[in-house]
């Protein structure tokens, strides 16, 4: 595993922003790429004045809109047995796809805000929302939304972890340390939004009964 993360650190210090957005838009038709990985490591590189952070940012966040969209418009063309027909060798898990669905289920625009902070939701955000036939632009919003929330935060954070490391390895290898932090945001963030959703769905819910 180390020297897949040294391999790909080199690319990317080869490459740039050139591996970056491939990364990012083909990690979220569910194939297993490093996207947060790629993120890091060329934020990493801007804070060493390699790369430019606004650029870097800048393509990161069309590559996961990009990539998101389409994966969503494949949802909606194909629906959910083609891409379990067809996603298992990519990945894309019954299991993986069931969990995904409950959580958009629930939790709607939320889940598709709150995804990119999570492997699994971010893999599958854009099929499951097509295939589940949510509003386009509602789609769009919230992923927006949550894309660019993602972009920032971890350019931010990585950008100023690269000012005071010298190799692009020791920040990868500080990977866990920066989820540390980012793990109990995300949770609280779901939680927020969950719990908000819940209350309008209960008030909803109160409102047809009294209706009927």
């Amino acid at each position: 595993m180390h020297h897949l993360a040294e391999h790909f650190a080199n690319l990317v210090e080869g490459y740039g922003l050139v591996v970056l957005f491939p990364t990012i838009f083909f990690e979220t038709f569910g194939l297993p790429l490093p996207g947060e990985s790629a993120l890091i490591a060329t934020s990493a590189l801007a804070a060493k004045g390699s790369l430019n952070i606004v650029a870097v940012a800048a393509v990161a966040s069309l590559a996961a809109i990009a990539g998101d969209n389409i994966a969503y418009m494949i949802g909606r063309r194909y629906g959910r047995e083609i891409i379990l027909a067809y996603g298992a060798r990519f990945g894309i898990t019954e299991a993986k796809y069931e969990a995904a669905e409950r959580a958009t289920d629930k939790y709607g625009s939320y889940v598709v805000v709150c995804a990119r902070f999570f492997v699994l939701l971010r893999q599958l955000n854009g099929l499951v929302a097509g295939s589940a036939n949510m509003p386009w632009v509602k789609f769009f919003v919230a992923n927006v939304t949550g894309s660019v929330l993602w972009v920032l935060f971890w350019t931010t954070l990585a950008y100023q972890f690269g000012l005071h490391v010298s190799l692009l390895t020791k920040a990868l290898h500080h990977f866990s340390l920066i989820g540390a932090v980012l793990i109990p945001i995300a949770l609280v963030l779901v939680f927020v939004f969950g719990r908000s959703a819940l209350k309008r769905r209960n008030t909803v819910a109160k409102k047809r009964r009294k209706a009927g």
